[in-house]
């Protein structure tokens, strides 16, 4: 038995297929990345905005069969498939909720043999294997896309290797990662440089216009951020949660940051979360998070440069 395997289902995360002639042409001019740089062999993070700038979703984008996958969390695909749907118009795409067709695996520590995937090397490279699909993501890992047809060998083939770990492994390495997920309680708070998707390669500024371009490319040409994504430790008996915000006693009773995800770690009462806070703050203050009294949010390191 290979233990060094850690893998569970992402039960929590659904997927949107979009697929048709005009698919690419539609997607470049409603998302924040360069979808027209999407290839088979390659995947890559991107969101969809409010004509403000404010993200109402983020997710992972590959492409098989010349169709498209968005891989958000499940209660955002609904509605977001809903909303999109009102601009195709004319244009040849379908938009699809495949989440029960699909069945989502993260792995940590390499891939079982009995699987006879090979996995891919590089960041955002994706193979595919007949009815699997498995891309390789930051921070070593990689997600597993079994249709149907596949699903049960796929899982008895982990199963086999290493018992499974509970689905919010994987919200877990996304927050060790700095891989923001917005959520129902989160959306339309963040424009995009705030939760770092500059720093992930989530928003191109040369692809031209979609929702909120214009606002997100003068924050990043002329303006200079006030708020940053970034991870941190918070020690509490009560677990904190996308939306809870945080506060400075500069700024007293008025939020000064909000959480964007959050999970619990394994040594009792100590979480690990994303959360987007003034920058000043960081410089000057501690922390807070629920009052300006609450636990302290105690700064960890992200894979990438916070700026």
């Amino acid at each position: 038995m290979t233990t060094h395997i850690r893998w569970c289902r992402i039960t929590q995360s659904g997927v949107l297929r979009f697929d048709g002639p005009d698919t690419q042409t539609f997607l470049q001019g409603q998302l924040t990345n360069n979808i027209n740089a999407l290839t088979a062999t390659r995947s890559q993070y991107s969101g969809y905005c409010t004509p403000k700038g404010r993200l109402l979703a983020t997710f992972l984008l590959w492409q098989k069969d010349g169709a498209y996958f968005m891989m958000m969390p499940r209660v955002l695909c609904e509605p977001l498939r809903k909303r999109l749907s009102m601009y195709i118009l004319r244009a040849k795409v379908k938009a699809s909720d495949v989440s029960d067709e699909l069945a989502l695996f993260g792995v940590t520590g390499g891939m079982p043999e009995s699987i006879a995937v090979t996995a891919p090397g590089l960041s955002h490279e994706v193979l595919h294997h007949g009815g699997v699909s498995v891309i390789h993501l930051p921070i070593e890992r990689n997600l597993v896309i079994a249709a149907a047809a596949a699903a049960a060998h796929v899982e008895a083939s982990f199963a086999a290797s290493s018992p499974a770990s509970p689905p919010a492994l994987w919200d877990a390495l996304d927050i060790e990662a700095g891989i923001p997920s917005v959520v129902p309680a989160t959306q339309e708070q963040f424009v995009p440089q705030t939760v770092n998707f500059d720093l992930i390669g989530a928003v191109s500024f040369d692809k031209g216009c979609y929702p909120g371009q214009e606002i997100v490319a003068r924050t990043h040409y002329l303006g200079k951020l006030k708020q940053r994504m970034v991870r941190a430790r918070i020690a509490s008996g009560d677990a904190p949660a996308p939306g809870d915000k945080l506060y400075t006693a500069t700024l007293g009773d008025q939020a000064s940051g909000i959480i964007v995800s959050a999970t619990a770690m394994p040594q009792p009462g100590e979480h690990d979360v994303l959360a987007v806070v003034q920058t000043n703050a960081l410089e000057n203050e501690a922390v807070h998070w629920q009052s300006p009294t609450g636990p302290v949010l105690q700064i960890s390191p992200l894979p990438y440069a916070v700026k």
